[in-house]
């Protein structure tokens, strides 16, 4: 998929994983969450990681196996023992090895945008999340920016909400995650 200009890290680094996890996600401590699509610097995985604390876990996933052993490099190097990586393909319902309805919350950070299989994608984060549990949904906003993806591969949150309404989420709220992202969060 073509990104015109992309920022060296792919548009998280525009984005503050304390600020988002903290305020509107309200993670806490010794809590269990997923990243779908964590990205080879793990932004919102290794900020997770220092939220939950040692009694929290978070599974870092993707589908590339070397962004994988690069979130596990960035682990061990900030001392942090409570995150476990996952190699999964998220268009695949059922595939992330994760317990099903056994986590406090899951984040799609910039993910949605890099698929055509929308639906697929939020389905199997539902499948993972707990009653109660919280989606949080990062993407570009579908105007013209410098650089990132191509506004014909942006995903508007409109679109976003549909989805979530007919697999049965409840919308909690909608914040703006920076110059270039919206945030939504919904409540399974």
């Amino acid at each position: 998929m073509p990104v015109n200009n992309a920022p060296e890290k792919g548009g998280n680094e525009f984005l503050n994983p304390h600020q988002i996890l903290s305020e509107y996600l309200q993670l806490g401590f010794g809590e269990k969450v997923a990243d779908l699509g964590c990205g080879a610097m793990g932004f919102f995985t290794i900020e997770a990681a220092r939220i939950v604390g040692d009694k929290g876990l978070v599974y870092a996933v993707d589908v590339l196996k070397e962004v994988l052993s690069s979130v596990e490099g960035r682990a061990t190097i900030e001392g942090l023992n409570n995150i476990k990586t996952v190699w999964s393909d998220l268009e695949k319902y059922g595939a992330a090895n994760i317990p099903p309805e056994s986590l406090d919350a899951i984040f799609l950070i910039n993910v949605l945008f890099q698929t055509t299989n929308h639906m697929d994608v939020v389905r199997e984060a539902i499948r993972l999340l707990k009653r109660g549990g919280k989606l949080l949904i990062i993407d570009w906003k579908k105007n013209k920016t410098p650089f990132g993806p191509e506004i014909s591969h942006r995903i508007s949150k409109d679109y976003i909400k549909d989805i979530a309404l007919k697999l049965r989420l409840l919308f909690d709220q909608e914040f703006e995650a920076g110059q270039f992202h919206y945030g939504l969060l919904f409540i399974k």
